[in-house]
């Protein structure tokens, strides 16, 4: 039994070794690719609508950022609305597409991308809005101090509202407007910005000089009584209102500066509205959260395009009808300001960055 096993064993031998001269492939051992480290991101720059291409044609909010900061290289993003683009410098570009919904999906898709290291980025949202002209005027830039939610509320018809009844929106959890005590739980509806940092980019921008037209004089010649809306385009802070609902109107207008005062104890100015930023937000805090990026180190700049509400003698339904064709007075202009704003912010980081990696700007 033994020497029949051995003899099978020389058989088999001899017939690899015969197979082996004969030059019968063998398998091959296949080294991995090594895996590359994370691209270290400096800059992230969230804009949320754009026109057409992402240049070349008439500009949306992303067109100016990708041309001017030369954002050339294409990066699919398949879990994201738009591909993203970067920079040599580290600057990475995104579009949210439009409504919170978006925002929040596609930034997060962003932040959870494997490809990048977002631990030390600074995140600036950067887009334009309706602005309210009791403190800002057209084209003006506002650096947020918060953004607060618009969309969470109960609402009844307008044609149902009791008569001491000053809006149909009611805070979640309560009855009646603006209920006392107000809301134990105001992070659920309000997203606070690190107010050094803010503080820190206003001082940064506040001398921009800012485009202004023929056209913008006009149309803020009409809002009399309203002293800042008549001054030229200039760069503040305050705080921002975001909803998926493109509301207008004076009523409307009210609304949101007691919304923003009843969440805010009464601290906050409404100064801007828009609709995507909650969504970034939460999905920034949630980031956040796992420890993908600084809380502490996100900025939301908003330009005016337009008001938010009609100026004196005018309905809320005609001032709204020009807007849903897309005539903004100062589209162009705010479009420019978000840029040439937020770019001052972004061109000091990159070239700062040795001081602004390691500790964040107040």
């Amino acid at each position: 039994m033994a020497n029949s096993i051995a003899r099978c064993a020389q058989v088999c031998f001899a017939i690899l070794l015969a197979a082996s001269c004969a030059g019968v492939a063998r398998p091959q051992t296949t080294t991995a690719a090594p895996i590359q480290m994370p691209v270290q991101v400096k800059v992230v720059v969230v804009t949320m609508f754009e026109r057409g291409e992402d240049t070349g044609d008439a500009p949306g909010e992303y067109q100016l950022w990708v041309e001017r900061e030369h954002l050339d290289q294409i990066l699919p993003l398949p879990a994201g609305y738009h591909h993203v683009r970067m920079n040599k410098d580290g600057v990475l570009g995104m579009l949210t597409g439009v409504g919170t919904a978006k925002a929040a999906a596609s930034v997060m898709a962003v932040g959870l991308d494997p490809r990048f290291d977002f631990s030390k980025a600074y995140w600036i949202v950067a887009g334009i809005g309706g602005g309210d002209p009791a403190d800002v005027s057209l084209g003006t830039a506002v650096w947020a101090d918060r953004v607060i939610d618009g969309d969470l509320a109960f609402e009844i018809d307008g044609r149902e509202i009791p008569a001491d009844w000053p809006t149909g929106y009611v805070p979640l959890r309560q009855a009646t407007p603006y209920e006392t005590p107000g809301p134990n739980d105001p992070e659920e509806v309000v997203y606070a910005l690190n107010p050094d940092l803010v503080g820190w980019a206003l001082r940064l921008t506040k001398d921009i000089s800012l485009a202004d037209s023929d056209e913008m004089r006009m149309a803020r010649a009409r809002f009399t009584g309203f002293p800042n809306a008549q001054k030229p385009p200039f760069v503040t802070r305050g705080d921002a209102m975001s909803g998926s609902t493109f509301w207008h109107g004076a009523r409307m207008d009210e609304w949101a500066n007691a919304w923003t005062r009843y969440y805010t104890h009464g601290a906050g100015n409404f100064k801007v509205a828009a609709m995507e930023d909650t969504g970034t937000m939460q999905s920034l805090r949630l980031l956040g959260q796992a420890g993908r990026i600084d809380l502490k180190r996100v900025l939301v700049l908003r330009t005016v395009s337009n008001f938010d509400r009609q100026p004196p003698g005018v309905s809320a339904a005609a001032s709204l009808k020009d807007l849903a064709s897309g005539n903004y007075s100062a589209y162009m202009p705010s479009l420019e300001a978000a840029e040439t704003v937020g770019d001052k912010v972004v061109r000091d980081i990159i070239e700062h960055w040795s001081e602004r990696e390691s500790a964040v700007p107040h």
